[in-house]
């Protein structure tokens, strides 16, 4: 289930001393395509945008917000455009997955290493985390030894294709952040993995 944020913009403090302004709310999606809710509120009143392309006119801190319209995305694009073109790219993320009770990798999850190096180079990343997991098969100190083992070793491989190790950061997790929960000293492979992160 897709979990949406509901926004309140309070724009009091944003149009305090200015009579004549004029501020535009328009809800566009996020780089997945997700749409949330926005609720504009001002002194006066409030207005709701739950629609991709929704828009409110505020015109001072004191009246309610105008009725929503709807924008077109040539609209948002001509009014909007410089802000949406300087947003960071969304984080590419990377799962690879491990024999058990072992730093080796899985043949599918080895042949991703030449995509995240590829990511990497295309972003010109200066932050990457490589964070290691462990299923519940063993103790919980080995396990979260073992998870941290798995993120150097892949951080390892990284700077080995000349990617510069101080833009990699590496965590270990251990068995706490299962993506399968499972009773203890269960064996899950889905568990056994290292999520590399490319922003």
């Amino acid at each position: 289930m897709i979990q949406r944020c509901f926004i309140v913009i309070s724009l009091i403090s944003l149009l305090a001393g200015c009579a004549s302004h004029r501020t535009t709310v328009v809800l566009v999606p996020d780089p997945q395509g997700h749409v949330g809710k926005v609720a504009v509120q001002t002194q006066g009143g409030e207005q709701l945008l739950s629609e991709s392309g929704q828009a409110v006119i505020v015109k001072n801190e004191k009246d309610a917000p105008a009725p929503a319209t709807k924008f077109g995305d040539e609209k948002i694009r001509s009014m909007f455009g410089k802000a949406l073109d300087a947003e960071p790219p969304v984080p590419e993320k990377f799962v690879l997955y491990f024999k058990i009770d072992s730093t080796e990798l899985l043949p599918d999850s080895a042949m991703l290493i030449t995509k995240i190096i590829g990511s990497i180079r295309q972003r010109k990343s200066f932050d990457i985390s490589v964070n290691g997991h462990s299923d519940r098969s063993g103790e919980d100190a080995y396990n979260l030894d073992l998870s941290l083992k798995r993120a150097a070793y892949i951080k390892e491989l990284i700077v080995k294709e000349g990617i510069d190790e101080r833009y990699i950061t590496t965590d270990s997790h251990g068995e706490g952040n299962p993506v399968v929960p499972t009773p203890d000293g269960v064996s899950e492979p889905l568990n056994r993995r290292v999520e590399v992160i490319v922003r």
